[in-house]
């Protein structure tokens, strides 16, 4: 038998010591390498599994009236979260005693902020998820009194919201935008490079079990930056007046729809676009798709006889006749070529001077006078009065409305665009043929946008160019006198007369294309100035299909009412002076 010699422990101690050694440096080179070498890797992997990046929403700027009332603005709204699994009695101080609140009281005061019950509130808190809403899309004052709250389980989600304080009240021009904040039509998409800011971005911690926001450990990586403010020239006040007037005026006549522009002669800014029916931007589902845009811009029709005074002024212009020219106008004009041109109700002949013509609005009367003038001098006129072209303004879905080339047209479309036949014109042109006229024969480019403004209050000015002389200043003055003989003696020329003011315009009853011919429908109008002595304003109304009357008596009374409230409005006293005597037959 043999033994084992026993082993040195000297020797063993130290390969114990040995292996405890390496043992102990592998530790602590992982100990190292973790919290070291790989620290800010592992800490990011770490951070990344409980961050949450969102981002902030920039304010989209507000839209104003020239006054600076707030017509469309964006304000934050607010989601309400709880998370059930946190849900528990809270110590808060009362009196400067520290007083525990139940869960049933917590519900009690939510409820009570939040319009619901108390029970209806515990069914939503109960329960071990980390996530139930209890509201969305509450306002900051119910906000801030669930913050003074404290109840640390719940928390907020921000919104922004757009709202219009004044609802339908310049709705057609404004626009709206949708619920992911996209701007869908008007002003509201048209200025979107004014409007809309830049969405800023920030990070924050969420607990790894609770899954609630780590309070203070936002990062901020890009603040928002707020939109610019775009500045209308609209005069609210006066919108909304005018849209009222013209609500009537749709349901009395039973019309399809009415429009109401108001200008500014010396400027070409629209103070009022107004329309009915109107849409309200807050609730763009209660109102019909059509009635959504702005008609103002984007519908043409032919404009009848308010075209009378852009081809008398013409006239007048080229030296071929002056408002006491005479002609006899009959009822019935027949053309070489075999067809008939008729006024609006059969007379006998009459001696009408060239003033005459306008007040009886004559057809007859004025295709004479307009056939002293070539064609192409004639077209040439209307062009320089705006026709066939959009405007400056450029509002989304404008027309051009419709004006063809002179060579093109027909022998009948010759002698019918003299009186506002085989053209079509937008309301807005139609307005600044009388801006032309009021303003010493100068057109104007409207303007609807003064421009837009930064959060410093600069505003940076919407382009004017400058104005076309279409007719001399004496042509012009020469037209608007014989237009205060429409209002002073005319048939439903005088219906459209202020009392105290000289007020001089024009009447137009179109027919309305139908097909290859006309329908039994017109589209009436009355676009007027005052004070015809010195023209400061200029009031162009459109009714589109009346079933209640058929001739522009039904624009007058919508036309006379708003320019009473213009001359109002802006403080214009009555006339001193008497109208230019002027013979309207011979």
């Amino acid at each position: 038998m043999s033994y084992m010699q026993p082993g040195n422990p000297a020797k063993r101690l130290r390969l114990f010591m040995a292996v405890v050694l390496v043992v102990v440096l592998a530790f602590t080179w992982k100990l190292v390498e973790f919290q070291v070498v790989r620290a800010a890797e592992i800490n990011k992997i770490s951070k990344e599994k409980r961050s949450v990046t969102r981002t902030l929403p920039a304010l989209r700027g507000s839209i104003e009236d020239s006054d600076g009332n707030v017509l469309a603005r964006s304000v934050y709204r607010y989601d309400i979260n709880a998370a059930p699994v946190n849900v528990k009695p809270i110590m808060r101080s009362v009196s400067g005693s520290s007083v525990e609140i139940s869960v049933d009281q917590q519900a009690m005061e939510l409820a009570a902020i939040l319009d619901m019950t108390k029970e209806e509130v515990m069914a939503k808190i109960i329960g071990t998820s980390n996530y139930a809403n209890l509201a969305k899309n509450v306002n900051s004052s119910v906000y801030s009194k669930l913050k003074e709250l404290e109840i640390p389980w719940i928390y907020y989600d921000q919104k922004l919201a757009r709202v219009y304080p004044s609802g339908a009240v310049a709705g057609n021009l404004l626009g709206f935008v949708g619920v992911d904040g996209e701007p869908l039509a008007g002003i509201e998409r048209q200025y979107n490079s004014c409007l809309a800011g830049v969405d800023g971005q920030e990070t924050f911690e969420r607990g790894a079990t609770d899954g609630i926001r780590i309070p203070n450990s936002a990062v901020i990586a890009q603040k928002a930056r707020n939109g610019s403010d775009v500045v209308l020239t609209i005069d609210s006040d006066l919108q909304y007046y005018a849209q009222q007037i013209l609500t009537n005026t749709v349901s009395k006549l039973r019309a399809d729809w009415a429009s109401a522009v108001v200008i500014e002669v010396k400027t070409g800014n629209i103070l009022a676009a107004a329309e009915a029916p109107s849409v309200d931007p807050n609730a763009t589902g209660k109102s019909n798709a059509a009635d959504r845009g702005s008609r103002i811009f984007q519908a043409s029709f032919e404009p009848g006889s308010t075209m009378k005074t852009v081809t008398a002024a013409t006239v007048i212009d080229q030296g071929e006749a002056t408002p006491e020219s005479k002609i006899k106008a009959p009822y019935r004009f027949h053309l070489p070529w075999g067809q008939d041109i008729t006024d609006s109700h059969f007379h006998e002949t009459q001696k009408l001077t060239l003033t005459g013509v306008l007040r009886d609005s004559s057809n007859t009367g004025i295709i004479q006078f307009g056939a002293r003038v070539e064609t192409k001098t004639r077209f040439d006129y209307f062009k320089k009065f705006g026709v066939g072209e959009k405007t400056d303004v450029r509002f989304e879905g404008e027309t051009a409305g419709l004006l063809a080339n002179w060579q093109d047209w027909d022998k009948m479309t010759d002698k019918t665009s003299m009186f506002g036949q085989g053209i079509a014109v937008t309301p807005i042109q139609a307005a600044f043929f009388y801006q032309t006229i009021a303003n010493g024969g100068v057109r104007l480019q409207p303007r609807l946008i003064e421009g837009c403004r930064d959060a410093n209050g600069n505003v940076v000015a919407t382009p004017v160019k400058p104005g076309v002389q279409a007719v001399s200043s004496a042509s012009a003055r020469s037209t608007i006198d014989m237009l205060e003989k429409v209002v002073e003696q005319g048939g439903i020329g005088r219906t459209a007369g202020v009392p105290g003011y000289r007020v001089a315009g024009k009447s137009g009853t179109a027919q309305i294309k139908d097909g290859a011919g006309y329908g039994t429908r017109y589209a009436i109008s009355f676009i007027g100035m005052a004070p015809a002595e010195d023209p400061q304003y200029v009031v162009a109304v459109t009714v589109y299909k009346p079933r209640t009357v058929s001739n522009s008596i039904g624009a007058t009374p919508p036309f006379k009412s708003i320019m009473e409230q213009v001359l109002l409005n802006y403080r214009v006293p009555p006339a001193t002076t008497k109208s230019k005597k002027i013979d309207t037959e011979w």
